[in-house]
């Protein structure tokens, strides 16, 4: 089921960053700015918030099984259908498409975590679904690169979008919602799972949870790290071409940030396991949180001030490796707090991540178009980190939402 979970990612990731890499062909084809582009960028960011809770949620009620499904199948079309865009707007509602199919692939796996995994594994089985991520991010320009200059930009998405319909088929035929409903798991097994039984539930009473202050500091550390996070999908590689005078084949140089943040996903969630059992939920999982965001932000900002593209490089490769040692305790603190309403909460983080995503994409255009500068949309970038440090002493792990 790891593993199964593990390939979603990595196809999740090449199918996301494609455009990026893409970005500054597809901007010149379709004479695209800057300004235009967040908006491009933020289009599918607009969709996969507005159905992130919905999508989390029905994983709850039906399965993480169909769901997945029909999410993988819906966004290989939409990933094939980018290649044939002729214009702006063709390319906005495609995106926008996109963004509603993909819309709860990460509460839907995290719901799957939840039901396989006890509790003191699930960071460590979210760090290697959320590395797999990363290795899907650094190995997309690999890829990308050599497809866009032998074949065109185009060429690429054609290319992943059949490989999410063999994912899908794969799912559909081996994973069950929960151990009990597979063949061959023994009773020690469940047992150690917890026994779970899916059911069907009354949704998450959301009266009780927005009363919450580890409801509200859990959304807001999202927004604050996802802010950042959405530079490494989106503008990364438009930033390195035009600022940092990249060419294509230089471009191969991009997947160094990912690589550091597939590692960082990796021992961020082997951290967090063995904290929890030193030091139980409420400090194993916040100590992962303030160690990572204590590190993204001082790199964030120190680009600002390298002029050396490999000193940029590296320095933006440890901002990303700081933000994605603490990407899996975000995500095992939603299965902590959420009990059998973890697709819900997981879809509402991932909601104010989004949220984030946008700011970060509009900001970061509007800010190059109006000043001309691609350095200052790293002060935001910076100052939220220092929030989302903070915010981790108020969040706690060991206190459920909804008790039980």
């Amino acid at each position: 089921m790891l593993g199964l979970l593990c390939l979603l990612l990595v196809i999740t990731y090449l199918d996301r960053v494609c455009i990026s890499v893409a970005g500054p062909r597809i901007q010149d084809a379709l004479h695209i700015g800057p300004f235009e582009w967040g908006w491009v960028i933020g289009a599918f960011t607009i969709a996969y918030a507005a159905f992130e809770i919905p999508t989390g949620a029905l994983g709850d009620r039906i399965g993480p099984r169909k769901v997945l499904t029909r999410i993988v199948l819906w966004w290989s079309v939409f990933t094939t259908i980018t290649g044939l865009v002729l214009g702006f707007y063709p390319l906005l509602l495609v995106r926008f498409l996109f963004g509603a199919g993909e819309a709860g692939a990460f509460p839907n796996a995290s719901i799957s975590v939840g039901r396989w995994f006890p509790a003191h594994e699930r960071g460590r089985a979210l760090g290697v679904i959320l590395m797999a991520s990363q290795l899907g991010g650094a190995v997309a320009p690999l890829l990308v690169v050599p497809i866009q200059i032998h074949y065109g930009w185009r060429a690429s998405f054609y290319v992943f979008g059949l490989v999410g319909v063999g994912w899908s088929a794969l799912w559909w035929w081996w994973f069950r919602d929960s151990p009990r409903e597979k063949k061959g798991v023994t009773e020690a097994e469940l047992e150690e799972t917890g026994n779970l039984v899916t059911r069907a539930h009354r949704g998450l009473p959301w009266k009780i949870a927005l009363r919450s202050t580890n409801f509200w500091a859990m959304v807001t550390v999202a927004f604050c790290y996802v802010y950042t996070f959405n530079f490494f999908q989106s503008w990364f590689h438009t930033y390195l071409v035009r600022a940092q005078a990249y060419s294509e084949e230089n471009l191969l140089m991009s997947s160094l940030p990912f690589v550091v943040a597939a590692a960082a996903n990796l021992a961020g969630g082997l951290a967090s396991n063995t904290l929890v059992k030193r030091f139980g939920l409420t400090w194993g999982r916040r100590s992962i949180g303030l160690v990572g965001l204590a590190i993204a932000a001082p790199c964030t900002l120190a680009v600002m001030f390298v002029h050396q593209w490999l000193g940029a490089l590296i320095l933006l490769s440890l901002a990303y490796g700081g933000i994605t040692f603490q990407q899996p305790t975000v995500f095992a603190v939603c299965l902590d707090i959420g009990g059998e309403y973890a697709g819900a909460v997981v879809g509402a983080m991932n909601t104010a991540a989004q949220v984030g995503s946008l700011t970060s994409s509009l900001a970061f255009g509007y800010l190059v178009s109006r000043f001309g500068n691609y350095n200052l949309p790293f002060i935001p970038m910076a100052a939220l980190s220092v929030l989302g440090f903070f915010l981790w002493l108020k969040l706690d792990a060991g206190e459920m939402l909804i008790p039980e």
